[in-house]
Protein backbone atom coordinates (compact mmCIF):
# COMPACT_ATOMS: atom_id res chain seq x y z
CA UNK A 1 0.00 0.00 0.00
CA UNK A 2 2.68 2.81 0.59
CA UNK A 3 4.42 1.81 -2.59
CA UNK A 4 1.18 2.15 -3.94
CA UNK A 5 0.59 5.77 -2.42
CA UNK A 6 4.74 6.94 -3.19
CA UNK A 7 3.88 5.79 -6.83
CA UNK A 8 1.31 8.75 -7.82
CA UNK A 9 3.88 11.11 -5.32
CA UNK A 10 6.85 10.05 -7.77
CA UNK A 11 4.66 10.42 -10.88
CA UNK A 12 3.89 14.09 -9.71
CA UNK A 13 7.25 15.13 -8.79
CA UNK A 14 8.47 13.90 -12.00
CA UNK A 15 6.18 15.86 -14.09
CA UNK A 16 6.99 18.82 -12.01
CA UNK A 17 10.79 18.21 -13.38
CA UNK A 18 9.16 17.54 -16.45
CA UNK A 19 7.87 20.90 -16.53
CA UNK A 20 10.46 22.91 -15.25
CA UNK A 21 13.29 21.37 -18.03
CA UNK A 22 10.73 22.12 -20.68
CA UNK A 23 10.00 25.57 -19.53
CA UNK A 24 14.35 25.71 -19.21
CA UNK A 25 14.14 24.61 -22.91
CA UNK A 26 11.48 27.01 -24.22
CA UNK A 27 13.57 29.58 -23.24
CA UNK A 28 16.94 28.10 -24.74
CA UNK A 29 14.33 27.83 -27.91
CA UNK A 30 13.20 31.15 -28.08
CA UNK A 31 16.93 32.41 -27.93
CA UNK A 32 17.80 30.64 -31.06
CA UNK A 33 14.96 31.87 -33.09
CA UNK A 34 16.53 33.93 -36.12
CA UNK A 35 16.19 37.52 -35.46
CA UNK A 36 17.64 40.76 -37.10
CA UNK A 37 20.76 42.35 -35.63
CA UNK A 38 18.98 44.83 -34.52
CA UNK A 39 16.53 43.06 -32.57
CA UNK A 40 19.06 40.54 -31.20
CA UNK A 41 20.88 43.47 -29.60
CA UNK A 42 18.02 45.47 -28.14
CA UNK A 43 17.16 41.09 -26.56
CA UNK A 44 20.85 41.18 -25.41
CA UNK A 45 20.70 44.00 -23.51
CA UNK A 46 17.46 43.44 -22.14
CA UNK A 47 18.59 40.11 -20.55
CA UNK A 48 21.88 41.80 -19.50
CA UNK A 49 19.78 44.51 -17.28
CA UNK A 50 17.22 41.36 -16.10
CA UNK A 51 20.36 39.58 -15.04
CA UNK A 52 21.95 42.74 -12.87
CA UNK A 53 18.61 43.06 -10.95
CA UNK A 54 18.38 39.61 -10.08
CA UNK A 55 22.25 40.32 -8.71
CA UNK A 56 20.63 42.66 -6.18
CA UNK A 57 18.13 40.20 -4.74
CA UNK A 58 15.49 40.24 -7.78
CA UNK A 59 13.30 37.17 -8.46
CA UNK A 60 16.09 34.60 -11.06
CA UNK A 61 12.59 33.87 -13.30
CA UNK A 62 12.50 37.61 -14.49
CA UNK A 63 15.26 36.89 -16.51
CA UNK A 64 13.54 34.46 -18.78
CA UNK A 65 9.99 36.16 -18.30
CA UNK A 66 10.01 39.13 -20.43
CA UNK A 67 11.39 37.02 -23.29
CA UNK A 68 8.92 34.49 -22.96
CA UNK A 69 5.91 36.94 -22.48
CA UNK A 70 7.35 38.29 -25.84
CA UNK A 71 7.45 35.47 -27.63
CA UNK A 72 3.77 34.58 -26.41
CA UNK A 73 2.76 37.50 -27.57
CA UNK A 74 4.14 38.18 -31.06
CA UNK A 75 3.08 34.61 -32.45
CA UNK A 76 -0.78 33.54 -33.03
CA UNK A 77 -3.96 35.12 -30.91
CA UNK A 78 -6.38 36.31 -32.81
CA UNK A 79 -8.00 39.33 -34.22
CA UNK A 80 -9.49 40.76 -30.66
CA UNK A 81 -5.76 40.59 -29.08
CA UNK A 82 -3.83 42.05 -31.79
CA UNK A 83 -6.21 44.82 -31.74
CA UNK A 84 -5.46 45.43 -28.59
CA UNK A 85 -2.22 44.95 -28.36
CA UNK A 86 -1.90 48.01 -31.04
CA UNK A 87 -4.27 50.09 -28.85
CA UNK A 88 -2.50 49.56 -26.07
CA UNK A 89 0.72 50.63 -27.71
CA UNK A 90 -0.49 53.81 -28.65
CA UNK A 91 -3.06 54.79 -25.92
CA UNK A 92 -3.25 54.15 -21.74
CA UNK A 93 -5.67 56.07 -19.93
CA UNK A 94 -3.91 55.51 -16.45
CA UNK A 95 -0.63 56.88 -18.49
CA UNK A 96 -2.35 59.76 -20.04
CA UNK A 97 -4.24 60.90 -16.57
CA UNK A 98 -0.40 60.90 -14.89
CA UNK A 99 1.25 63.59 -17.43
CA UNK A 100 -1.96 65.74 -17.33
CA UNK A 101 -1.86 65.95 -13.77
CA UNK A 102 2.35 66.55 -14.16
CA UNK A 103 1.88 68.74 -17.05
CA UNK A 104 -1.39 71.10 -15.95
CA UNK A 105 0.73 72.90 -13.62
CA UNK A 106 3.53 73.38 -15.64
CA UNK A 107 1.68 75.24 -18.49
CA UNK A 108 0.05 77.33 -16.39
CA UNK A 109 3.22 78.23 -14.41
CA UNK A 110 5.07 79.11 -17.97
CA UNK A 111 2.05 80.66 -19.39
CA UNK A 112 1.86 82.53 -16.65
CA UNK A 113 5.57 84.04 -17.15
CA UNK A 114 5.68 84.58 -20.97
CA UNK A 115 1.79 86.54 -20.30
CA UNK A 116 3.43 89.03 -18.50
CA UNK A 117 6.14 90.54 -21.04
CA UNK A 118 3.26 89.95 -23.86
CA UNK A 119 0.80 92.32 -21.50
CA UNK A 120 3.52 94.94 -21.33
CA UNK A 121 3.57 94.47 -25.34
CA UNK A 122 -0.16 94.67 -25.39
CA UNK A 123 0.02 97.98 -23.63
CA UNK A 124 2.58 99.64 -25.68
CA UNK A 125 0.87 98.74 -28.76
CA UNK A 126 -1.89 100.12 -28.32
CA UNK A 127 -0.19 103.40 -27.91
CA UNK A 128 0.13 103.54 -31.67
CA UNK A 129 2.07 101.83 -34.81
CA UNK A 130 5.27 102.42 -33.89
CA UNK A 131 4.65 101.63 -30.47
CA UNK A 132 3.45 98.10 -31.37
CA UNK A 133 6.52 97.51 -33.71
CA UNK A 134 9.46 98.49 -31.24
CA UNK A 135 7.47 96.37 -28.74
CA UNK A 136 7.37 93.38 -30.57
CA UNK A 137 10.74 94.03 -31.96
CA UNK A 138 12.52 94.22 -28.64
CA UNK A 139 10.37 91.60 -26.87
CA UNK A 140 11.27 89.42 -30.00
CA UNK A 141 15.00 90.42 -29.58
CA UNK A 142 15.03 89.80 -25.53
CA UNK A 143 13.92 86.85 -26.02
CA UNK A 144 16.28 85.12 -27.85
CA UNK A 145 19.09 87.02 -27.22
CA UNK A 146 18.51 85.83 -23.79
CA UNK A 147 14.62 84.91 -22.24
CA UNK A 148 14.96 81.59 -23.74
CA UNK A 149 18.93 80.58 -22.66
CA UNK A 150 17.65 81.14 -19.03
CA UNK A 151 15.64 77.48 -18.91
CA UNK A 152 18.42 76.09 -20.38
CA UNK A 153 21.84 77.20 -18.84
CA UNK A 154 21.58 74.51 -15.77
CA UNK A 155 23.94 72.44 -13.91
CA UNK A 156 24.90 68.96 -14.07
CA UNK A 157 24.86 68.48 -10.47
CA UNK A 158 23.95 64.44 -9.73
CA UNK A 159 27.42 63.52 -12.38
CA UNK A 160 29.98 65.67 -10.06
CA UNK A 161 28.05 64.58 -6.77
CA UNK A 162 28.43 60.84 -7.74
CA UNK A 163 31.57 61.20 -8.68
CA UNK A 164 31.15 60.08 -12.34
CA UNK A 165 32.78 61.39 -15.44
CA UNK A 166 30.90 62.65 -18.29
CA UNK A 167 32.38 59.56 -20.41
CA UNK A 168 31.37 57.44 -18.37
CA UNK A 169 27.75 57.62 -19.82
CA UNK A 170 28.62 59.18 -23.07
CA UNK A 171 25.25 61.11 -23.60
CA UNK A 172 22.92 59.35 -21.98
CA UNK A 173 23.08 61.80 -18.45
CA UNK A 174 23.31 65.31 -20.09
CA UNK A 175 20.79 67.74 -19.26
CA UNK A 176 19.62 70.59 -17.32
CA UNK A 177 19.04 71.15 -13.74
CA UNK A 178 15.38 69.87 -13.81
CA UNK A 179 16.60 66.28 -14.98
CA UNK A 180 19.62 66.10 -12.31
CA UNK A 181 18.34 67.50 -9.13
CA UNK A 182 15.48 64.93 -9.35
CA UNK A 183 18.40 62.35 -9.57
CA UNK A 184 20.00 64.24 -6.77
CA UNK A 185 16.69 64.04 -4.78
CA UNK A 186 15.89 60.12 -6.13
CA UNK A 187 19.49 58.98 -4.34
CA UNK A 188 18.49 60.87 -1.22
CA UNK A 189 21.33 63.95 -1.66
CA UNK A 190 19.22 66.24 -0.13
CA UNK A 191 21.49 68.42 1.11
CA UNK A 192 23.61 68.99 -2.22
CA UNK A 193 20.51 70.30 -4.21
CA UNK A 194 20.42 73.58 -2.35
CA UNK A 195 24.34 73.99 -3.79
CA UNK A 196 23.10 72.89 -7.03
CA UNK A 197 20.66 75.53 -6.91
CA UNK A 198 23.41 78.21 -6.15
CA UNK A 199 25.44 77.23 -8.66
CA UNK A 200 22.60 77.10 -10.98
CA UNK A 201 21.92 81.31 -9.77
CA UNK A 202 25.62 82.14 -10.32
CA UNK A 203 25.60 80.88 -13.66
CA UNK A 204 22.00 82.88 -14.79
CA UNK A 205 23.79 85.82 -13.10
CA UNK A 206 26.61 85.85 -15.13
CA UNK A 207 24.81 85.10 -18.21
CA UNK A 208 22.27 87.89 -17.66
CA UNK A 209 25.46 90.52 -17.00
CA UNK A 210 26.61 89.44 -20.56
CA UNK A 211 22.99 89.87 -21.99
CA UNK A 212 21.71 92.96 -20.47
CA UNK A 213 25.05 94.95 -21.78
CA UNK A 214 23.79 93.50 -25.66
CA UNK A 215 20.37 94.87 -24.62
CA UNK A 216 22.00 98.22 -23.72
CA UNK A 217 23.75 98.34 -27.25
CA UNK A 218 21.13 96.84 -29.13
CA UNK A 219 20.43 100.12 -31.56
CA UNK A 220 23.77 99.52 -33.66
CA UNK A 221 23.26 95.85 -33.40
CA UNK A 222 20.00 96.07 -35.17
CA UNK A 223 20.53 99.14 -37.41
CA UNK A 224 23.86 96.82 -38.63
CA UNK A 225 21.17 93.97 -39.58
CA UNK A 226 19.57 96.64 -41.46
CA UNK A 227 16.38 97.37 -39.68
CA UNK A 228 13.99 100.61 -39.54
CA UNK A 229 16.40 103.20 -37.55
CA UNK A 230 12.88 104.68 -35.84
CA UNK A 231 11.62 100.75 -35.24
CA UNK A 232 15.31 100.13 -33.47
CA UNK A 233 15.40 103.17 -31.22
CA UNK A 234 11.92 102.41 -29.74
CA UNK A 235 13.09 98.52 -29.98
CA UNK A 236 16.34 99.51 -27.48
CA UNK A 237 14.29 101.95 -25.31
CA UNK A 238 11.98 98.82 -24.19
CA UNK A 239 14.45 96.36 -24.01
CA UNK A 240 17.16 99.11 -21.79
CA UNK A 241 14.08 99.10 -19.25
CA UNK A 242 13.63 95.45 -19.04
CA UNK A 243 17.47 94.66 -18.19
CA UNK A 244 16.25 93.66 -14.38
CA UNK A 245 13.88 91.29 -15.75
CA UNK A 246 16.47 89.59 -17.49
CA UNK A 247 18.03 89.10 -14.27
CA UNK A 248 14.83 87.85 -12.46
CA UNK A 249 13.49 85.48 -15.09
CA UNK A 250 16.84 83.70 -15.02
CA UNK A 251 16.61 83.35 -11.44
CA UNK A 252 12.77 82.40 -11.49
CA UNK A 253 13.92 79.21 -13.84
CA UNK A 254 16.36 78.14 -11.43
CA UNK A 255 14.23 77.93 -8.66
CA UNK A 256 11.47 76.72 -10.63
CA UNK A 257 13.67 73.23 -11.44
CA UNK A 258 14.35 73.26 -7.62
CA UNK A 259 10.76 72.93 -6.64
CA UNK A 260 9.64 70.82 -9.62
CA UNK A 261 11.90 67.88 -9.04
CA UNK A 262 10.95 67.65 -5.32
CA UNK A 263 7.45 67.40 -7.03
CA UNK A 264 6.40 70.94 -5.78
CA UNK A 265 3.70 71.98 -8.47
CA UNK A 266 0.26 73.62 -6.74
CA UNK A 267 2.91 76.90 -5.26
CA UNK A 268 4.57 77.34 -8.31
CA UNK A 269 1.27 78.28 -10.42
CA UNK A 270 0.52 80.35 -7.04
CA UNK A 271 3.49 82.09 -7.19
CA UNK A 272 2.96 82.07 -11.23
CA UNK A 273 -0.70 83.33 -11.70
CA UNK A 274 -0.55 86.21 -8.32
CA UNK A 275 2.23 88.06 -10.16
CA UNK A 276 0.48 88.23 -13.40
CA UNK A 277 -2.66 89.33 -12.26
CA UNK A 278 -0.80 92.26 -10.19
CA UNK A 279 0.73 92.67 -13.57
CA UNK A 280 -2.35 94.32 -15.30
CA UNK A 281 -2.48 96.91 -12.23
CA UNK A 282 1.01 97.88 -12.56
CA UNK A 283 1.24 97.87 -16.47
CA UNK A 284 -1.70 100.07 -16.63
CA UNK A 285 -0.37 102.44 -13.67
CA UNK A 286 3.11 102.80 -15.65
CA UNK A 287 2.14 103.44 -18.68
CA UNK A 288 -1.05 105.77 -18.05
CA UNK A 289 -1.12 107.42 -14.87
CA UNK A 290 2.52 107.61 -13.50
CA UNK A 291 3.35 109.37 -16.59
CA UNK A 292 6.18 107.02 -17.80
CA UNK A 293 3.94 106.36 -21.24
CA UNK A 294 5.80 103.82 -23.84
CA UNK A 295 9.18 103.04 -20.99
CA UNK A 296 6.62 102.26 -18.40
CA UNK A 297 5.55 99.08 -20.42
CA UNK A 298 9.16 97.80 -19.72
CA UNK A 299 9.70 99.08 -16.56
CA UNK A 300 6.62 96.99 -15.37
CA UNK A 301 7.53 93.89 -16.95
CA UNK A 302 11.00 94.16 -14.64
CA UNK A 303 8.82 94.93 -11.56
CA UNK A 304 6.56 91.72 -11.64
CA UNK A 305 9.03 89.50 -12.36
CA UNK A 306 11.32 90.47 -9.90
CA UNK A 307 8.31 90.68 -7.85
CA UNK A 308 7.48 87.00 -8.79
CA UNK A 309 10.94 86.08 -7.54
CA UNK A 310 11.04 87.26 -4.27
CA UNK A 311 8.07 85.16 -3.58
CA UNK A 312 9.40 82.07 -4.55
CA UNK A 313 12.65 82.85 -2.45
CA UNK A 314 10.52 83.59 0.96
CA UNK A 315 8.85 80.30 -0.01
CA UNK A 316 11.80 78.21 0.03
CA UNK A 317 13.69 79.80 2.74
CA UNK A 318 10.50 79.64 5.44
CA UNK A 319 9.17 76.65 4.64
CA UNK A 320 10.03 73.58 6.58
CA UNK A 321 9.34 71.30 3.82
CA UNK A 322 12.73 72.56 2.41
CA UNK A 323 14.94 72.81 5.50
CA UNK A 324 17.12 69.33 4.36
CA UNK A 325 17.25 70.82 0.35
CA UNK A 326 18.40 74.21 1.26
CA UNK A 327 20.45 74.68 3.82
CA UNK A 328 21.92 78.27 3.33
CA UNK A 329 24.41 79.50 1.11
CA UNK A 330 27.75 77.22 0.61
CA UNK A 331 30.80 78.50 -1.06
CA UNK A 332 31.13 75.23 -2.70
CA UNK A 333 28.40 76.22 -5.47
CA UNK A 334 31.53 77.94 -7.01
CA UNK A 335 32.99 74.09 -7.85
CA UNK A 336 29.89 72.98 -9.82
CA UNK A 337 29.57 76.04 -12.41
CA UNK A 338 32.23 75.58 -15.03
CA UNK A 339 31.82 71.41 -15.23
CA UNK A 340 28.34 71.97 -15.43
CA UNK A 341 28.52 74.41 -18.73
CA UNK A 342 29.79 71.77 -20.71
CA UNK A 343 26.63 69.96 -20.05
CA UNK A 344 24.07 72.69 -20.46
CA UNK A 345 25.39 74.35 -23.34
CA UNK A 346 24.15 71.87 -25.85
CA UNK A 347 20.61 72.01 -24.51
CA UNK A 348 20.49 75.99 -25.12
CA UNK A 349 22.18 75.81 -28.33
CA UNK A 350 19.10 72.91 -29.45
CA UNK A 351 16.58 75.84 -28.18
CA UNK A 352 18.28 78.60 -29.48
CA UNK A 353 18.68 77.29 -33.11
CA UNK A 354 14.64 77.20 -33.38
CA UNK A 355 14.18 80.63 -31.55
CA UNK A 356 16.71 82.60 -33.46
CA UNK A 357 15.25 81.52 -36.99
CA UNK A 358 11.64 82.51 -36.02
CA UNK A 359 13.90 86.20 -34.78
CA UNK A 360 15.46 85.82 -38.20
CA UNK A 361 12.02 85.90 -39.83
CA UNK A 362 11.37 89.56 -37.67
CA UNK A 363 14.23 91.23 -38.76
CA UNK A 364 14.10 89.94 -42.42
CA UNK A 365 10.30 91.71 -42.05
CA UNK A 366 11.98 94.50 -41.42
CA UNK A 367 13.52 94.84 -44.62
CA UNK A 368 10.52 94.37 -46.49
CA UNK A 369 8.10 97.33 -47.95
CA UNK A 370 5.98 98.91 -45.12
CA UNK A 371 8.50 97.65 -42.21
CA UNK A 372 5.98 98.70 -39.37
CA UNK A 373 3.42 96.65 -40.93
CA UNK A 374 5.47 93.49 -41.74
CA UNK A 375 7.41 93.34 -38.77
CA UNK A 376 3.93 94.06 -36.20
CA UNK A 377 2.38 91.06 -38.41
CA UNK A 378 5.69 88.51 -38.03
CA UNK A 379 6.01 88.96 -34.31
CA UNK A 380 2.47 89.12 -33.79
CA UNK A 381 2.68 85.49 -35.59
CA UNK A 382 5.55 84.60 -33.38
CA UNK A 383 4.17 85.50 -30.19
CA UNK A 384 0.87 83.57 -30.75
CA UNK A 385 2.85 80.55 -31.87
CA UNK A 386 4.83 80.92 -28.87
CA UNK A 387 1.90 80.90 -26.53
CA UNK A 388 1.26 77.26 -27.84
CA UNK A 389 4.46 76.32 -27.23
CA UNK A 390 4.33 77.61 -24.01
CA UNK A 391 1.55 74.54 -23.27
CA UNK A 392 3.57 72.02 -25.64
CA UNK A 393 6.33 73.01 -23.44
CA UNK A 394 4.38 71.34 -20.13
CA UNK A 395 3.81 67.84 -22.09
CA UNK A 396 7.35 68.40 -23.11
CA UNK A 397 8.24 68.34 -19.42
CA UNK A 398 6.02 65.56 -18.74
CA UNK A 399 7.87 63.42 -21.08
CA UNK A 400 11.11 64.14 -21.04
CA UNK A 401 10.52 63.34 -16.70
CA UNK A 402 8.86 59.96 -17.95
CA UNK A 403 11.27 58.70 -20.66
CA UNK A 404 14.23 59.92 -18.47
CA UNK A 405 12.66 57.82 -14.95
CA UNK A 406 11.75 54.85 -17.37
CA UNK A 407 15.39 54.43 -19.09
CA UNK A 408 16.48 54.80 -15.67
CA UNK A 409 14.76 51.98 -14.65
CA UNK A 410 15.55 49.55 -17.79
CA UNK A 411 11.64 50.10 -18.87
CA UNK A 412 12.41 50.56 -22.43
CA UNK A 413 8.68 49.40 -23.87
CA UNK A 414 7.27 51.68 -20.90
CA UNK A 415 9.23 54.93 -22.50
CA UNK A 416 7.86 54.25 -25.97
CA UNK A 417 4.41 53.97 -24.51
CA UNK A 418 4.43 57.22 -22.87
CA UNK A 419 5.86 58.85 -25.86
CA UNK A 420 2.56 57.48 -27.90
CA UNK A 421 0.43 58.69 -25.75
CA UNK A 422 2.32 62.17 -25.33
CA UNK A 423 2.32 62.71 -29.00
CA UNK A 424 -1.61 61.55 -29.22
CA UNK A 425 -2.27 64.37 -26.67
CA UNK A 426 -0.20 66.76 -28.59
CA UNK A 427 -1.88 66.45 -31.30
CA UNK A 428 -5.38 66.79 -29.80
CA UNK A 429 -3.59 70.45 -29.06
CA UNK A 430 -2.82 71.17 -32.16
CA UNK A 431 -6.80 70.49 -33.35
CA UNK A 432 -7.46 72.81 -30.36
CA UNK A 433 -5.69 75.58 -31.01
CA UNK A 434 -7.04 74.87 -34.57
CA UNK A 435 -10.54 75.66 -33.73
CA UNK A 436 -9.63 78.65 -31.15
CA UNK A 437 -7.64 80.79 -34.17
CA UNK A 438 -9.61 79.96 -36.69
CA UNK A 439 -12.80 81.09 -34.57
CA UNK A 440 -11.19 84.26 -32.67
CA UNK A 441 -8.06 85.42 -34.97
CA UNK A 442 -10.22 88.67 -35.05
CA UNK A 443 -10.61 88.95 -31.30
CA UNK A 444 -6.77 88.06 -30.40
CA UNK A 445 -5.49 90.76 -33.00
CA UNK A 446 -7.52 93.58 -31.46
CA UNK A 447 -5.27 93.07 -27.83
CA UNK A 448 -2.53 93.98 -29.84
CA UNK A 449 -3.68 96.71 -32.52
CA UNK A 450 -6.70 99.21 -32.64
CA UNK A 451 -5.67 98.85 -35.96
CA UNK A 452 -8.17 97.31 -38.90
CA UNK A 453 -5.62 97.00 -41.53
CA UNK A 454 -3.59 95.14 -38.82
CA UNK A 455 -5.99 92.74 -37.79
CA UNK A 456 -7.08 92.60 -42.03
CA UNK A 457 -3.64 91.22 -42.36
CA UNK A 458 -3.35 88.72 -39.18
CA UNK A 459 -6.06 87.36 -40.57
CA UNK A 460 -4.87 85.86 -43.75
CA UNK A 461 -2.12 84.73 -41.68
CA UNK A 462 -4.01 82.77 -39.49
CA UNK A 463 -4.10 79.50 -42.20
CA UNK A 464 -0.68 79.34 -42.09
CA UNK A 465 -0.46 80.33 -38.89
CA UNK A 466 -3.00 77.51 -37.84
CA UNK A 467 -0.59 74.49 -39.68
CA UNK A 468 2.36 75.93 -38.02
CA UNK A 469 1.19 75.46 -34.75
CA UNK A 470 -0.12 72.20 -35.04
CA UNK A 471 2.94 70.99 -36.45
CA UNK A 472 5.04 72.92 -33.80
CA UNK A 473 2.94 70.99 -31.05
CA UNK A 474 4.71 67.65 -31.77
CA UNK A 475 8.06 68.90 -32.36
CA UNK A 476 8.05 70.82 -29.25
CA UNK A 477 7.22 67.17 -27.29
CA UNK A 478 9.94 65.09 -29.40
CA UNK A 479 12.40 67.83 -28.31
CA UNK A 480 11.81 66.65 -24.79
CA UNK A 481 11.92 63.29 -25.38
CA UNK A 482 15.44 64.68 -26.78
CA UNK A 483 16.57 65.89 -23.36
CA UNK A 484 15.14 63.07 -21.89
CA UNK A 485 17.18 60.58 -23.45
CA UNK A 486 20.45 63.06 -23.68
CA UNK A 487 20.28 63.21 -27.57
CA UNK A 488 20.64 67.19 -27.32
CA UNK A 489 23.61 67.49 -29.96
CA UNK A 490 21.22 65.38 -32.18
CA UNK A 491 18.12 68.02 -31.85
CA UNK A 492 20.84 70.34 -32.37
CA UNK A 493 21.60 69.66 -35.57
CA UNK A 494 18.05 68.52 -36.32
CA UNK A 495 17.01 71.97 -35.53
CA UNK A 496 20.44 73.36 -37.57
CA UNK A 497 18.98 71.78 -41.29
CA UNK A 498 15.55 72.26 -40.61
CA UNK A 499 15.44 75.88 -40.14
CA UNK A 500 18.90 77.39 -41.26
CA UNK A 501 19.66 74.70 -44.44
CA UNK A 502 16.18 74.45 -45.82
CA UNK A 503 13.74 76.72 -44.60
CA UNK A 504 14.92 80.33 -44.00
CA UNK A 505 16.57 80.34 -47.64
CA UNK A 506 13.47 79.11 -48.85
CA UNK A 507 11.56 82.04 -46.80
CA UNK A 508 13.77 84.53 -48.14
CA UNK A 509 13.68 83.20 -52.05
CA UNK A 510 9.89 83.48 -51.92
CA UNK A 511 9.12 86.57 -49.57
CA UNK A 512 11.79 89.03 -51.63
CA UNK A 513 12.20 87.44 -55.27
CA UNK A 514 8.29 85.97 -56.08
CA UNK A 515 7.09 88.90 -53.78
CA UNK A 516 4.99 87.13 -51.43
CA UNK A 517 6.62 88.22 -48.34
CA UNK A 518 5.16 87.89 -44.69
CA UNK A 519 2.22 84.59 -45.99
CA UNK A 520 5.30 83.07 -47.11
CA UNK A 521 7.90 83.17 -44.31
CA UNK A 522 5.39 81.85 -42.30
CA UNK A 523 4.36 79.01 -44.86
CA UNK A 524 8.10 77.85 -45.28
CA UNK A 525 8.47 78.29 -41.45
CA UNK A 526 5.52 75.87 -41.26
CA UNK A 527 7.21 73.53 -43.74
CA UNK A 528 10.49 73.36 -41.59
CA UNK A 529 8.32 72.27 -38.47
CA UNK A 530 7.34 69.53 -40.34
CA UNK A 531 10.13 68.10 -41.52
CA UNK A 532 11.73 68.95 -38.35
CA UNK A 533 8.73 66.71 -36.99
CA UNK A 534 9.77 63.86 -39.29
CA UNK A 535 13.62 63.49 -38.62
CA UNK A 536 12.47 63.95 -34.94
CA UNK A 537 10.24 60.71 -35.22
CA UNK A 538 13.33 58.69 -36.76
CA UNK A 539 15.54 59.26 -34.26
CA UNK A 540 12.78 58.73 -31.31
CA UNK A 541 11.10 55.83 -32.52
CA UNK A 542 13.91 53.77 -34.66
CA UNK A 543 16.78 54.16 -32.62
CA UNK A 544 17.96 51.75 -30.95
CA UNK A 545 20.33 53.17 -28.37
CA UNK A 546 17.05 53.37 -25.93
CA UNK A 547 18.13 49.94 -25.14
CA UNK A 548 21.84 50.48 -24.45
CA UNK A 549 20.62 53.74 -22.68
CA UNK A 550 19.06 51.98 -20.12
CA UNK A 551 21.75 49.42 -19.62
CA UNK A 552 23.96 52.15 -18.80
CA UNK A 553 21.53 53.49 -16.23
CA UNK A 554 21.54 49.90 -14.90
CA UNK A 555 25.19 49.76 -14.94
CA UNK A 556 24.82 52.54 -12.42
CA UNK A 557 22.55 51.19 -10.39
CA UNK A 558 25.18 48.12 -9.70
CA UNK A 559 28.98 49.75 -9.37
CA UNK A 560 30.22 50.61 -6.05
CA UNK A 561 29.61 54.43 -6.00
CA UNK A 562 29.59 55.59 -2.60
CA UNK A 563 26.05 57.69 -2.34
CA UNK A 564 26.00 59.91 1.04
CA UNK A 565 22.68 58.89 2.42
CA UNK A 566 19.90 60.86 4.27
CA UNK A 567 19.64 61.70 7.62
CA UNK A 568 16.41 63.55 8.83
Amino acid sequence: MQDQRAGPAKSKEKKRVSRHKQAKLTTVIIKAVPLTTKELRQKKSELRVERRRVKMGGDERAVAAPLLQQQQDGGGGDGERRRRRWWWGWWDGEEAAGQLAFAAPMVATSMAYYAIPLVSVMYAGRLGELELAGATLGNSWGTVTGIALMPWLNIRGVLAAKGLQKDKLDTGLSGSLETLCGQGYGAKMYHMMGVYLQASIITSAFFSVLVSLLWFYSEPVLIFLRQDPEVTRTATLFLRYSIPAQFAYGFIQCTLRFLQTQSVVTPLVVFALLPLVLHFGITHAFVHYLGFGYAGAGMSTSVSLWLSFLMLAAYVCLSERFKHTWEGFSTEAFRHVLPGLKLAIPSAVMVCFEYWAFEVLVLVAGLMPNSHMSTSIIAMCENTEAISYMITYGFAAAISTRVSNELGAGNVAKAKKALAVTLVLSLLLGVAFLLLLGLGHDLWAGLFSKSDAVISEFASMTPLLIGSVVLDSTQGVLSGVSRGCGWQHLAAWTNLVAFYIVGLPLSILFGFKLGLQTKDQMGKIRADNERQRRRFCLLRLERSELTSLAAAYASLVESNIEVKSFRA
